[in-house]
């Protein structure tokens, strides 16, 4: 099979030269100096999880490569504000069109509407994403490991700080728990194999006692059962990212307020 994760990054280049001939960079990046210069600061994700008992990031994802359609006709408007009433400490917008079903715009759409954190889930190897990412209001940013060499993300990474956005870390296997050297504000586990897609949330125990880190430690994929947050929250995870188990369902909100009252 081959990796996806690949396939993604390499329409991702392609993708990301595309949108700086519609809004060149130097225009983006003096949009953000003036957001910046107008003092509107972007939240804490890192800071709402470790202060949370339950630590839920709740994804807004409708489809993925693996599964396809998960929930084709699901709008961010309907599904987000309930998230965050249903108790989520952060979000997650998944902004990939192509393999995932999102749009960037999905962000400033919810942005007005919920005040807590919002991630941008993206396969970001470029700084103009994160330009983007602060101009419509995201509070953080995925960087993957397996996508970038570890100056590239610690580059994107200082970059991100100093558009002062939070960086969740996603690192899939013990060889690269050395790209926390990167210092990002959350350390991710993803129990699932973006080349494979096999998943297995015993990737999490397994690395999170290897983790040499202060910073907030989040499990991601795969997680589906209450007990398994309660466990993983005793081996130090303080942050769980979830989607699918959410998005099957009819109501992603009322599932994922179901899920907390039984944590």
């Amino acid at each position: 099979m081959k990796d996806i994760l690949q396939e993604i990054v390499a329409f991702k280049r392609i993708e990301v030269e595309q949108q700086k001939q519609i809004v060149a960079p130097h225009d983006l990046y003096a949009k953000v100096e003036r957001l910046m210069a107008d003092g509107i600061n972007a939240r804490s994700m890192s800071h709402s999880l470790a202060g949370s008992p339950y630590g839920i990031i709740a994804e807004f994802k409708r489809k993925s490569p693996s599964k396809g359609w998960i929930h084709q006709d699901a709008q961010p408007m309907d599904v987000v504000p309930k998230y965050a009433a249903g108790g989520a400490s952060a979000l997650s917008i998944l902004t990939d069109n192509k393999y995932f079903g999102g749009t960037l715009d999905f962000i400033p759409q919810v942005r007005q509407t919920v005040d807590i954190p919002i991630l941008r889930k993206e396969f970001i190897i470029d700084e103009y994403q994160l330009f983007e990412a602060r101009n419509v209001g995201a509070d953080a940013v995925l960087l993957i490991a397996a996508d970038l060499t570890k100056d590239e993300c610690r580059s994107l990474t200082r970059t991100a700080h100093e558009l002062k956005l939070e960086v969740l870390l996603e690192m899939h296997s013990e060889e690269e728990l050395q790209y926390l050297e990167c210092e990002p504000d959350m350390a991710g586990i993803n129990n699932r194999n973006l080349g494979t897609f096999h998943t297995d949330v015993a990737n999490s125990f397994r690395l999170a006692e290897k983790m040499d880190t202060d910073a907030v430690k989040v499990s991601e994929s795969g997680i589906s059962n209450p007990k398994t947050v309660r466990q993983l929250h005793e081996a130090g995870f303080r942050g769980f990212l979830m989607g699918e188990c959410f998005m099957k369902e009819q109501d992603p909100g009322l599932a994922l307020k179901q899920f907390i009252d039984a944590i």
